[in-house]
């Protein structure tokens, strides 16, 4: 699926959406849209496109669109993107691509996901991070950042393009845990960390940005992180158990 954070042009949003036929992608999702989604001018700028524009669900964040889904590459154009690991798009589409060789139940039939931020200025680095991949494309380092839809476009070819591989040629790789679980225990263990005195309400979120990126960069998959949590929430029985 393509997910598109805070879009602003119905033409983009309409263009994205005949993309998406384009290219054989079933499902759009929007993050609270600053324009209508369904406006003449996005119908007639989706086309053939236009089934999957009505169908378009509206979620009031990226974690809530993401929340299903096993796997998530966001896309990033900006030079200010900290110490987040940026990926050239074949290998962060190859690992979109990937699956989970030991897997089975319903987690093989979650969606994934390919995310787009805003048309002025992108994804924040606190999305990027919601998402376990981050690609950029290979545009001019003096003027990175492209239209929306043009972006959109960039990837879904070179995605279309993987799909044409040989399964043998994309390797299986474990699924990440999911982005609601990763942020649920973030913030749990954030919680004890202040707690504990370890973390400071200034520094916090800064801190525990390095955790996440680390957390990610392993593929933390979701036992290890419900392993992780069940950890903090005993140490935080056993710390409140002592002061009693």
């Amino acid at each position: 699926m393509v997910v598109l954070v805070e879009p602003a042009g119905p033409i983009n949003v309409g263009s994205v959406a005949r993309l998406c036929a384009n290219f054989g992608v079933a499902e759009l999702r929007l993050v609270q849209p600053r324009c209508d989604p369904y406006s003449d001018e996005s119908r007639r700028m989706a086309v053939h496109g236009a089934d999957l524009l009505e169908k378009a669900v509206i979620h009031d964040s990226l974690l809530s669109a993401i929340s299903d889904c096993r796997r998530s590459v966001a896309t990033c154009g900006r030079l200010d993107h900290g110490e987040i690991p940026l990926l050239p798009p074949e290998t962060a589409l190859r690992w979109l691509l990937s699956r989970d060789g030991t897997t089975t139940g319903p987690g093989l039939n979650a969606p994934v996901a390919l995310v787009f931020g805003r048309e002025n200025r992108g994804l924040s680095n606190g999305e990027l991070r919601l998402c376990q991949r981050v690609l950029t494309l290979n545009s001019d380092a003096s003027y990175p950042s492209l239209n929306l839809s043009h972006a959109v476009a960039v990837v879904l070819h070179e995605l279309a393009h993987l799909r044409t591989s040989p399964w043998d040629a994309i390797e299986d790789s474990p699924d990440p845990a999911p982005a609601q679980q990763m942020s649920d225990f973030l913030d749990d263990a954030t919680a004890l960390l202040l707690e504990a005195g370890f973390l400071l309400d200034h520094t916090a979120s800064a801190r525990m940005a390095k955790v996440r990126d680390l957390l990610q960069r392993a593929s933390t998959r979701s036992e290890e992180v419900a392993l992780l949590r069940g950890m903090v929430r005993q140490l935080r029985w056993a710390i409140r158990a002592k002061r009693s």
